[in-house]
């Protein structure tokens, strides 16, 4: 497989794995077959799909003792000693093979600017206030990130996040509450779908499950679901 086949789908069923030993390796640490990223970027963590006893003890030597695991989509449990910090239901949605984003969001509404490193304080309080999920003052290090601003005020903003060869990642779409409904996600989604069709790669993204008006909306941009997943959250020994 080339690091361009979209229509490899198996390279998601571990994304977080697959973007450390590929192109966000610079970005993670590895110890044998464990990885992880660098704290100030993300806490997301992956052992195989097969794990033994000594992938769990080189992720936990990686991260140290009493740190925050989170496993993301992996079905794998720790061992004893590993303690159980969250557990939340979702599903993994992917953009279909050859399908193009409607023009319209895009072409209507304030412009749509690319974030950077100097809007990494305005990032950090929209996220503390609409909670899209974990945010770090490195995460936009992950891929590009785009804002929407009323006023010189950043309102909404929405980014790439996981890269597994031939996928990007849709995350930390996120719009003030008061500006709901006024397609600012919309936007900012088919801006971000543009830009990595235009890779040549495919979009996917996750979405907790009771958050069903979000899933609505990316239905209705255009897509699907692949597989549910369950996301975990460990406390290492």
């Amino acid at each position: 497989m080339t690091s361009t086949d979209t229509s490899d789908t198996s390279v998601l069923d571990d994304p977080v794995g697959e973007s450390l030993r590929g192109r966000h390796a610079p970005l993670g640490r590895t110890l044998g077959r464990a990885a992880t990223y660098a704290p100030d970027i993300a806490t997301f963590s992956a052992v195989p799909a097969d794990p033994t006893a000594a992938d769990w003890s080189d992720l936990a030597r990686l991260l140290g003792p009493g740190a925050f695991a989170d496993m993301f989509s992996c079905p794998a449990p720790p061992p004893t000693g590993w303690e159980p910090v969250f557990v939340l239901e979702g599903r993994q949605m992917v953009w279909p093979d050859g399908g193009r984003p409607d023009p319209e969001p895009a072409a209507t509404g304030p412009d749509v600017t690319e974030l950077g490193k100097a809007d990494v304080p305005e990032m950090l309080d929209l996220v503390a206030l609409t909670r899209p999920g974990p945010f770090w003052p490195r995460t936009r290090e992950l891929g590009t990130y785009l804002g929407v601003r009323e006023g010189g005020r950043l309102v909404a903003m929405a980014g790439e996040r996981l890269r597994p060869a031939g996928w990007t990642e849709i995350s930390a779409v996120c719009v003030v509450p008061e500006l709901r409904g006024r397609g600012h996600a919309g936007r900012l989604i088919g801006a971000l779908v543009t830009r990595v069709l235009a890779r040549g790669e495919r979009p996917f993204l996750h979405v907790a499950e009771a958050n069903t008006k979000a899933i609505a909306l990316y239905e209705r941009l255009g897509f699907a679901s692949r597989k549910e997943v369950t996301f975990r959250g460990y406390t290492t020994p």
